[in-house]
Parts: C-alpha cells; structure tokens; sequence
C-alpha cells in the first residue's frame, strides 16, 4: 500500500487509519505522489492552504473527497474524518470504533468526562470520532465500573509484575515473548534463579521508598510452565521481599490447561495466591489443533475441576473471536460451556495477528463474523450478569475489534484495571517486563525496559539491575519538586 501526506503533519494518524481498513498491508509512505505507482492500493491526502483532499483508488476502485478548514477547524480531525469515509466508500467498510484508535479507550473516555461530563464524553465520541452507539455503551459501562476501583489507589500505590515468558508450546497467533519449553528447558534454571534476585532488588526500592503494594500479577507466557519447586520459589520471593500487608488481588496465569497440576495449584493457594486464569480460548478441539493449542477441551473442564477442588473462586477463562476453523455456532457454543462452569471472570478477545505470530491472515474468518462473536459473547454474558469493567485494543486485531474482560460482582481483576488505566506505579521484573513509573503529581510516565528474551536476560543480568536504580532516581525527584 502507498500512503502519501503532503503538505501536513499528520502521517501518524493517516498511517493509524490505514492500518484500520488495510492490517495485512505493508505501508510504505512518501511526503509526495511518486511518479512510478506499483502498488493496487494508494492513497493520497494533503492540505493546501484551506482545503484538506483525500483520493484512494483501492484495486481499481477510486474514491475522493475535499473540505474546506474554517480557521477554528480541528485540522487532524477533519482530515481523518475525510479520511475514514473516503476509505469507508472505496472499501465499502465500516468500522464500530469509527477514527478512534489506540490502546485505551476507556482512559480517553476518563479524560473527557473528569473534564466535563459523560454526556460529552459521549457525544464527542460519536461525533468526533465516529463511534458507533453499541460501543459508546460498552466503554461506558467499563469505565461505570472502573470508577470503583481507581481510587482504591493511593500516591504510594504501585502493582508488581512477574514475566514467566515461557510455554508448553507456541501457539500460532502469539506474538508475546513467549518461548516454546522444549526449546527453553536448559535457561530455566538460570532465569529462576535471577528472577529472585531481581524480586530482591526491586522489593528493597519498594521497601525504602515506602511503596504501598495493591496487586500481583504472574503473567507470561504460561507461568504454570514451571514447576511447583521453581513456582514456590518465585513466590517466596515476592513474600520475603516485599510487604503483603496491604495487599489487595494476588495472580498467577495458569493460563494452558495442559500445564495445571494439583500440586502446582495447592503451591500457589498455599502462598496466598487467590485469582488464577485458565484459559482455553475455545472448547472447539478442531479449532485448537488448528491454533497449535496441544490440549484438548476435555483437558481445560478438568484443569478447572481441579482448581476448584484446590478450593479457587476467582477464576478467569480467555476467549479469542475469530480463529481459524471457528464458526459462530461454535464460539456460541465455547461461551455457553463457559457460563456452565460459572468463573468470576470471562475475558473476551479478537484475534490479533501481529508481525511476530506464525499464524498468517490467510483463511482467518472475516470480520463480520468476528463481530457476530463479540456481539454473541456480550448478549450471552450481561444476560448472564456479567459486568465488562476492563477493555482494551490492539493494532491489526480482526475487524478493528476489542478486548473486554467480563466479571460477576466484586470479582474485577483489579490489577487489569490500574494496568488500562495507568493508576499507578507498576514495578516489573523477568524477561520482556516494563517497569512503569509514574508520577502521581502530573501523571508522567517513565518506563524500564528489560531485555527481551530470556537468553538476553541471562546474558546481561547485571544491566538490568543498573537499570532498576532509575526507581529511586524518579522517586527522589519527584520529593525534591514537592
């Protein structure tokens, strides 16, 4: 595809848009029209003096529109308005989040309406950003419940986090940092052995700093991919090094069925954990096998039997809309499997193809039937009395959809909530983690990357450490401006 933006600043909102109508394309983009075109999709914006113009000619079909700018005009939002019904019109698709992209919609609805009120929130949405009614209603509701859970959190407040990146296998769609454990078996030793250490590390800045921790997350990858042995040692290492005394929700991911054990569950009932996910994405066996998934649905009722039996109630289960070799029925048929077994907690997602999953665009189902599967998941689940009060979005995700965790009364997953929101402080340590400090002043944000892949993380251990003394450094300016 061929975006070209000239004569204007906003090719990183036109790219954003694009990317909407056109997830699978390559863009390449130019500041003016080249003269020899090879590309079956190309399309052309520009403002020249008062006039904003878009031309597409998308496989032959061409399209265009012009407006002019009065001098209070929004010039970024008139060009993507033209910009997404040019495209609407030479495509012949609409969009239910209409211009509006990026990860958090709740958290602009917040901004908006802490401003003003939610009735402008809303109308902004709809009229600005072409925002379709369902889906105002839907943010609505998330950030109804959100509004709960955000003021649990003080200035001191921040949520720990716990990378396991590793899998039994790699699932097609994943583009996580996960690594397949017949592959990653010979670093497990090593990483566990370093993850203590940087949970010490990181617990003594908490501790000197006076930080109060409201949530735990173990996340991955599949951290049930370890032993109990290696899982009881990370979680007496959260438990030696920090202080629970305040704490609020206590997770680990035991997110692949083929992973769950008894002895693994009562190791982390054992250590105070209280909220698990097991996650089958479909109770379709054809459907798993098509997503690389090496369990059956049978395996993921029994994992759930026996976190039960464990004595778990707060248990969430993901969902993917539109998988390969999935139908309506059968994703229809997965919620209702689901809603038998009562969990606190049912995440839906789209599918989300980005450059680091094995699984290609080819075959995948369209996306009207990806909306007709959150569509069905939403009805199925508020007539069931679920809430959704989590929600987020991803780039390249089927039919520009989204992702809503749902829940019964009181069991929100606090930590999803301050993570969408950026709350507050969150402190991460393991493989491919991002430490987000933030200011609770002015809301600045400031992140610590670790290395990416074990191997990287292992090799370059003590970087990482040097890394973490940024904690203390942002703190520390943050007293010395009070």
């Amino acid at each position: 595809m061929i975006l070209v933006n000239e004569n204007h600043e906003f090719s990183y909102d036109t790219e954003n848009l694009a990317e909407i109508f056109f997830p699978y394309e390559k863009i390449k983009m130019f500041s003016h029209m080249p003269q020899d075109i090879k590309d079956d999709i190309v399309v052309y914006t520009a403002i020249n003096g008062d006039t904003v113009t878009v031309f597409a000619d998308v496989r032959g079909v061409k399209q265009s529109g012009f407006v002019k700018l009065s001098p209070d005009s929004d010039r970024k939002n008139t060009l993507s308005v033209l910009f997404y019904r040019v495209l609407s019109k030479a495509t012949g698709e609409t969009y239910p989040w209409g211009i509006l992209y990026g990860v958090r919609p709740a958290k602009f609805y917040h901004s908006l309406a802490d401003k003003h009120s939610n009735d402008y929130a809303e109308k902004i949405l709809r009229e600005k950003y072409l925002v379709s009614d369902d889906k105002i209603s839907l943010v609505s509701a998330v950030v109804k419940s959100e509004n709960k859970i955000i003021p649990l959190s003080k200035n001191n407040s921040f949520s720990l986090y716990v990378s396991i990146p590793f899998c039994p296998t790699r699932c097609l769609y994943c583009s996580f940092v996960s690594h397949s454990i017949e592959r990653a078996a010979p670093l497990l030793d090593d990483y566990v052995s370093l993850l203590e250490k940087e949970l010490e590390e990181t617990g003594r800045y908490a501790k000197s700093l006076g930080l109060r921790l409201e949530t735990v997350y173990f996340g991955g990858g599949t951290p049930t991919t370890l032993s109990a042995p290696q899982l009881s040692r990370l979680l007496k290492a959260v438990e030696n090094n920090f202080d629970l005394s305040c704490l609020r929700e206590y997770t680990v991911e035991a997110g692949r069925p083929d992973t769950v054990t008894a002895e693994k569950l009562n190791t982390l009932k054992s250590a105070g954990v209280g909220r698990i996910s097991i996650n089958p994405q479909t109770f379709n066996d054809e459907v798993l096998k098509a997503i690389g998934r090496r369990h059956t649905s049978a395996q993921t009722l029994a994992a759930y039997d026996t976190a039960v039996k464990c004595g778990f109630e707060n248990i969430n289960m993901d969902f993917i809309a539109g998988l390969p070799k999935d139908t309506l029925d059968s994703f229809k048929s997965s919620i209702e499997t689901a809603l038998s077994l009562a969990p606190s907690n049912i995440t839906v997602h789209t599918l989300c193809l980005k450059t680091g999953a094995f699984m290609t665009a080819h075959g995948m189902p369209g996306k009207k039937i990806a909306s007709d599967m959150v569509g069905c998941s939403r009805a199925a689940l508020s007539g069931a009395g679920y809430k959704p009060y989590y929600m987020y979005r991803q780039g390249k995700s089927v039919g520009n959809l989204e992702n809503t965790g749902w829940c019964v009364d009181g069991k929100d997953c606090l930590y999803n909530v301050f993570m969408m929101d950026e709350t507050h402080t969150v402190l991460a340590a393991g493989a491919g983690a991002v430490t987000r400090l933030k200011n609770p002043k002015n809301g600045k944000i400031e992140r610590i990357y670790n290395y990416k892949y074990p191997y990287e993380y292992i090799g370059h251990f003590d970087e990482i450490l040097r890394r973490k003394q940024k904690i203390p450094e942002f703190y520390k300016e943050i007293i010395n401006n009070d």
